[in-house]
């Protein structure tokens, strides 16, 4: 079969977007691997499926598949190249798109300088909500691990994060520990894992691991849950540009009300880009 795709590209993080609003796709996991296969297929960090929202809601579902071919809930980057797709493919002309993904319902904004303001929900907090194994919430963790106790923050920002702290991420030791804090069982359906050096209270570099991807050079909502949880550390103020490998981005969040307890939305804001258009074909 022969599948239309558009590549795009978001601080180097890296989409095969697929139209299913006007095509029928039927995604499996072989498909997506396919699909996501540096060598053999297209080649991207995650598959970006659009399809119709269901018959009660407007806007369209936005379904984002790992190059391991699981399904996951969330993806900032993806969702702002999602939003500059819709309207490019002509499927919308809105300039402000809710969307909703297999855990959370988001609105997506085009900007008039091009870039797009995703909005990403509120963060959770409960390990069992995330899902993490831990007695109550609290701003760190201690984790055993075969490298030895790594502190981290944990969260849910659409999928699960987990965030170290560590003075240099040039030096910090994503190859491994990414792995094994991604797959450690405390962590029942696995974990994103952020490794952030604090460079002011307004500043951040990031690297990012991301399960069923490794190491990618942008994740938005890894942004997302570090900058959330440097906030609730004490160490950033509400608006900060996180630097990753591929690139900056801006996230703005303005706490959990002090009266009534209410957790604010997620504002990540970035570039979209559409890098070439072409036609593939594959079985299965």
């Amino acid at each position: 079969m022969r599948y239309p795709f558009t590549k795009m590209q978001s601080l180097g993080n890296d989409f095969v977007v697929l139209n299913g609003v006007s095509n029928t796709i039927v995604m499996s996991k072989a498909l997506a691997e396919k699909l996501a296969d540096r060598h053999f297929g297209i080649g991207c960090d995650q598959i970006l499926l659009a399809q119709n929202a269901d018959h009660n809601k407007s806007g369209f579902r936005y379904r984002i598949f790992n190059r391991d071919g699981s399904e996951v809930g969330q993806c900032g980057n993806g969702a702002r190249c999602f939003a500059r797709f819709l309207v490019d493919e002509g499927l919308t002309t809105d300039r402000v798109i809710p969307v909703y993904t297999s855990t959370t319902s988001m609105m997506l904004c085009l900007n008039d300088d091009d870039t797009v303001t995703v909005d990403m929900g509120k963060p959770v907090f409960m390990p069992s909500d995330i899902p993490f194994d831990a007695p109550k919430a609290s701003t760190r963790y201690s984790l055993q691990t075969d490298l030895g106790i790594i502190e981290i923050a944990s969260l849910a920002v659409g999928n699960p994060h987990s965030v170290c702290v560590v003075d240099n991420v040039e030096n910090a030791d994503v190859e491994n520990l990414g792995p094994i804090i991604e797959c450690h069982e405390r962590f029942p359906e696995r974990v994103n894992v952020g490794f952030m050096e604090v460079l002011s209270r307004n500043h951040i570099r990031l690297r990012v691991h991301e399960r069923g991807a490794g190491e990618t050079l942008g994740c938005g909502s890894g942004a997302s849950a570090a900058v959330v949880s440097g906030i609730l550390m004490g160490m950033l103020d509400s608006e900060v540009t996180v630097s990753l490998p591929g690139g900056d981005s801006k996230v703005r969040w303005n706490g959990v009300d002090s009266k009534s307890g209410v957790r604010h939305s997620i504002y990540l804001t970035g570039s979209a880009e559409t890098v070439f258009k072409g036609t593939i074909e594959l079985s299965g």
